[in-house]
Order: C-alpha cells, then structure tokens, then sequence
C-alpha cells in the first residue's frame, strides 16, 4: 500500500501537530503499548517509508527496523532506496548523511531531534576553518596553499559542514570499516592527512598501515595552533583532531588485562573507536559489521569479550548463545550510546502516526550548498574499498 503525504516544512510541523499527536501524550505511556500502534502504522504507510536502525539502538526500536547496520552500511540504504520517507532511527549526523545522499523528493526523519553525538560536536566548522588556516601558515605553504600537501578526511560521525568542508578541499569521508581504505586513497593524492574528529579511529589506522606514533601530532582546537610546534607538524604524516567518542574511550586497558586474567582463551575484539593502548592488546580490532562477522565466522564453543556499545553487545549475546558461543561486554559496567538511547518507541510511534496523518515532523534538511560539497565526499566514500 502507498500513502500519499503533503510535503510540510520542518518549522510548520513543530507548530502545527495537532494536541492528539502531541509527544507529550506518547511520552506519559509505557513503551510496550507502542507496539502495535508502529506496526499499524508501518502497514497504512507501506512502500513510502523505509526505517534505519543503526547497531546502537535499544533493542525495542531496531526491531522495527527494515535495514540494520553501521553508519557505511545504512549510507549505501540511503543511497539506493526508493522510498519517499527515510525514518532513520540513529543520530543527527546518520540522518543528514541520508538526507546529502537521497533523492530530492525523498524526507529524512530524525524521531528524536535530541540524538546526537559528542564525538561529532567535537568538531566545529569555525575550528576546522581555523585549523586549515593555521596548517597553511606552520607548514609555511604559500600560493596554492594545501592542496596537494594535505588532504583531509573526515570520520562518518560528524555534521555536514565538516563533510562538505572535506569535500570542498579533495577530501572525502570514511567509517570504521573502510578507513584504511580511505587512507590510501589520501596518501596517493598528498602528503599528510588531517583526520576528523576521532583520534582513536585516526590512529589506530595510521598504526596498522605501519605509520609510527612518532609521525602523528594531535591537533587541539583550544590551543594556539593546535598545540603542535612547527617543527612536530613538518614531521607529522597524520594530524589528529583532539576527538573521541565517549562509549568507546571509557575502555581501558586494564579490562583486557582483566579478561586474559579470569577467562583463558576468551577472545578480545574491540572497535577502532577504543584507545591505541587498548586495540594493541586486543585479539581483533574492526568495526561492528566486522565485529559481528567474526562471531559468526568463529567454531561452536569460541567466547568474546567485545569493547563497543553495550546492547549491540547484548543482541550478539543472545543471538549466538544457541550456536554455543558466549559473548560478554569487555568492561562490566557496560557503556551505551546515551544519545543513540534517545529514540524510544514512543518517538517512534509519534513520528510514524504523524506521517499517516499527513504531518513531517522532525524533517532533516541539510542547506544545498553544505549538501553539494558533502555529496561529493560521501561519492568519493561509496568508491573506496571497505
């Protein structure tokens, strides 16, 4: 079945949601209440709205989901569906990514505007503006300024204008599963790499393609000129934004040390997310897609101990418990995406019943002009080998 809806602007919608479908009034009920109410509404909506459901969601949501995946995964859904709606259960900068990808008559929904990410809040536009300016001056570049010496490239979890920005300057973006990819892809076209916002992901990649730490300089946009000397930043291949993510930081190495002490021949596999110090003692280090492979990749009776968010931890635990596979949280007090945690079945519930009733709440529009420059860096993604 195919419901027509009338195209309505994101600031009318916010003013105009009548009081029955107020998120107030979903918000005072139980969650398993929602249930039917979303699969009522699925079925009225039919073909015109397609849901994402990132790795991260409470498992209440993402079983409502069509697709699931990682931020590369759900980019290419984006890409290649037809659906006139895209309600994308995730964060702010997944929904822009499918809104820079879509269709111009295609509408991405965010349920809860309040879902963001810390790590892509790290990097603002002004500072990375900033940045570029200040790496022309140290590196004591002139006429053509960077182009060809630095190529930046930034990290899926950040906001259009920091893709767009990438885009604009022969960058490109990547994910976890295709950043060496993409690193590659940079150092054929310059000579050092200015990665944003996670230092973690930047890192651990430069590492593995044999890049000593030695030849990366963390750039700090509090401090004057990062922080970094002249010198440091000559000698640097990588240059470092001063980001991380705060699920996956919170793993220590000691957790490992833990795990090798009280579960012989439990294997350690943790996202590139996690600390260098972390990943190097680390069995695996990929990302949830490749993490997810590994288990079912692996023999009846193997055990993980997995460093990423805590319920794609659980889901994995119970989905392979009946093969004979255990799998447990690396760090015991168990780290979820706080900000992911937001959409709730009751946002999803609100957002759906109002697409049934002609109503686009929540619409994510990325400005044309981020839109066309990010476009272009997500393209030269979608080419680069995962």
């Amino acid at each position: 079945m195919s419901l027509l809806i009338d195209e309505t602007t994101a600031e009318a919608v916010e003013t105009g949601v009548s009081d029955t479908c107020s998120l107030d009034n979903y918000l005072s009920q139980p969650d398993h209440t929602m249930d039917d109410r979303i699969a009522a509404a699925r079925e009225r909506l039919g073909t015109d709205v397609v849901l994402l459901g990132h790795h991260y969601q409470r498992d209440e949501v993402i079983r409502f989901a069509d697709y699931t995946g990682d931020s590369y995964k759900l980019s290419k859904v984006a890409a290649e569906t037809s659906a006139k709606y895209m309600l994308f259960c995730g964060v702010h900068f997944m929904a822009e990514t499918a809104d820079v990808l879509g269709q111009p008559w295609q509408q991405v929904i965010l349920p809860d505007l309040n879902a963001g990410c810390s790590m892509a809040d790290m990097a603002e536009i002004g500072q990375v503006e900033d940045c570029w300016d200040s790496l022309t001056q140290g590196l004591g570049i002139r006429g053509q300024g960077l182009e060809g010496k630095v190529v930046p490239l930034t990290y899926m979890n950040s906001a259009a204008a920091i893709k767009a920005f990438c885009g604009e300057r022969g960058g490109l973006v990547c994910t976890s599963s295709n950043a060496r990819g993409a690193f590659e892809w940079a150092f054929a076209r310059g000579e050092k790499i200015l990665f944003l916002p996670d230092q973690h992901l930047g890192r651990n990649t430069a590492f593995g393609m044999g890049i000593p730490l030695s030849e990366m300089v963390v750039w700090d946009p509090y401090q004057i000129n990062g922080g970094v000397t002249p010198d440091r930043l000559k000698a640097a291949k990588v240059i470092l934004w001063k980001g991380h993510c705060s699920v996956h930081q919170r793993f220590l190495p000691e957790h490992v040390d833990r795990v090798r002490r009280d579960e012989p021949g439990m294997q350690v596999i943790v996202h590139p997310e996690c600390r260098w110090e972390v990943c190097q003692k680390a069995d695996t280090v990929g990302s949830t897609e490749r993490i997810i492979d590994a288990i079912e990749r692996a023999p009846e009776g193997a055990s993980f101990a997995v460093g990423t968010e805590i319920h794609l931890v659980n889901r994995l635990a119970k989905r392979f418990a009946p093969l004979g596979k255990r799998v447990i949280t690396l760090d015991d007090s168990g780290c979820l995406c706080t900000t992911m945690y937001r959409i709730s079945p009751q946002h999803l519930a609100w957002a759906l019943e109002n697409l049934v009733e002609g109503r686009v709440v929540n619409r994510i529009k990325v400005d044309e002009d981020v839109k066309q420059w990010a476009r272009v860096a997500l393209d030269r993604m979608l080419e680069v080998k995962a």
